[in-house]
């Protein structure tokens, strides 16, 4: 039970998550993202909105997405309560003031509009794109780096 408690390799890690993609393909015909349950979350929210982004949603092809949102959240806490010998405080004391809750919303607002503007997310670009070789994924994964990179070394103490 020790080695369950400790952190898992990066290479463990990062295998067993990609093995999410072929996976997710045979065994439910299905390609791996999580943005697209954002757009099934509005769908549900507004079933009569005249936009026609959410109105002519799939919303029964693609309910499997907020099932498996969900079993990742769900994942995540009880790992982080249970299997953890110090559980991580899920939000930081810097962001529970009015200014830190101001920037936890519009970080989440660019992360979404950015997800939909770039035709999917990270995980959906970098995991499935890259494996199907979709060049226009690669760039975006590309993209990602570069803006994570020039947030951390750069932007990031002007804005933190």
């Amino acid at each position: 039970m020790d080695w369950i408690m400790r952190p898992w390799p990066w290479w463990l890690s990062g295998t067993l998550i990609g093995l999410t993609v072929p996976l997710l393909y045979l065994l439910a015909g299905k390609a791996f993202g999580i943005s697209t349950s954002l757009q099934q979350i509005g769908a549900m929210c507004t079933p009569h909105i005249k936009f026609d982004y959410l109105r002519k949603f799939d919303r029964s092809d693609n309910f499997w997405t907020v099932v498996f949102v969900t079993g990742i959240v769900l994942g995540a806490l009880i790992a982080n309560r249970f299997l953890t010998a110090e559980p991580v405080i899920l939000l930081p004391d810097s962001f529970t003031s009015p200014a830190g809750a101001a920037k936890l919303l519009i970080g989440g607002f660019l992360v979404g509009f950015g997800t939909r503007y770039a035709g999917g997310c990270t995980s959906g670009h970098s995991l499935t794109g890259i494996a199907n070789l979709n060049w226009p994924s690669l760039l975006a994964t590309v993209c990602f780096f570069a803006g994570g990179i020039a947030v951390t070394w750069g932007l990031g103490s002007l804005l933190f």
